[in-house]
């Protein structure tokens, strides 16, 4: 069976796509695909209208589509600072002959992007020292330093408490308004559908619903699935009540 099996699926400019589905779906798969990890047996993956299926990784960070991983990746004996400068740095243009020393402009991206996640006043502390929330809200501003278009996120709010979620949030809701696209994999279904404008689930490869979150609850394969009825019914309560 193939981790990603005839799957087609669009994202537009500014809207945020959330993906779901049970473990083993081929979620992480989709997304190691798309960013160049995983080179793909068929198929086309187009960014602006070109074709980057088999592209390196970098180069297609480059190209304007950055990401985030499930693991809180980062340099744990360096400062926030630094680890966002080496995103700033090779994320956002080919270096065939990396110097000795970072440019202004990257510093500036960095500075920036520390600051739009709020960790500015953290930005010489050093990154094994720091709890799970301001590990992922670095990983965030490695990747926005980049400069993307495209953001794919991977679990951004598992292993947080609801009010770290809350502030998760909100950040992705500020970029959004900076104009960047999300698309994000997630199991908390209350924080994807508060911010999901399309979801998307996935079983064994393949979508199994495509749509706007309130026909999530009501569409029976996906109850059957992947939801269960319990959570389906406190889902539907929340998008009537707007609380889970």
């Amino acid at each position: 069976m193939a981790a990603v099996n005839n799957l087609t699926v669009e994202v537009r400019p500014g809207e945020v796509l959330g993906i779901g589905g049970p473990n083993g779906a081929g979620k992480t798969t989709l997304f190691d695909v798309i960013s160049g990890l995983t080179v793909a047996d068929a198929g086309e993956i187009l960014l602006d209208g070109q074709n980057i299926l088999g592209a390196r990784p970098e180069h297609i960070c480059h190209l304007g589509l950055a990401r985030t991983f499930q693991l809180n990746a980062g340099f744990d004996s360096m400062t926030a600072r630094q680890n966002v400068l080496i995103g700033a740095y090779f994320g956002f243009r080919n270096r065939i002959f990396p110097g000795l020393r970072f440019g202004r402009e990257d510093v500036a991206r960095a500075d920036e992007a520390l600051e739009i996640v709020g960790m500015r006043h953290k930005a010489n502390e050093i990154v094994k020292d720091m709890p799970v929330l301001d590990r992922k809200l670095l990983m965030i501003a490695g990747a926005i330093a980049s400069s993307p278009k495209i953001l794919l996120m991977d679990e951004p709010v598992g292993g947080l408490n609801p009010h770290e979620i809350d502030e998760v949030l909100v950040l992705l809701r500020k970029l959004c308004d900076m104009g960047i696209t999300i698309v994000l994999i997630e199991h908390v279904m209350r924080f994807l559908m508060q911010l999901a404008t399309r979801v998307m689930i996935m079983h064994h490869g393949e979508m199994i619903y495509e749509g706007l979150p309130a026909g999530l609850v009501r569409d029976k394969n996906v109850v059957d699935v992947y939801l269960g009825e319990g959570t389906s019914a406190r889902l539907e309560k929340f998008l009537v009540k707007g609380d889970a």
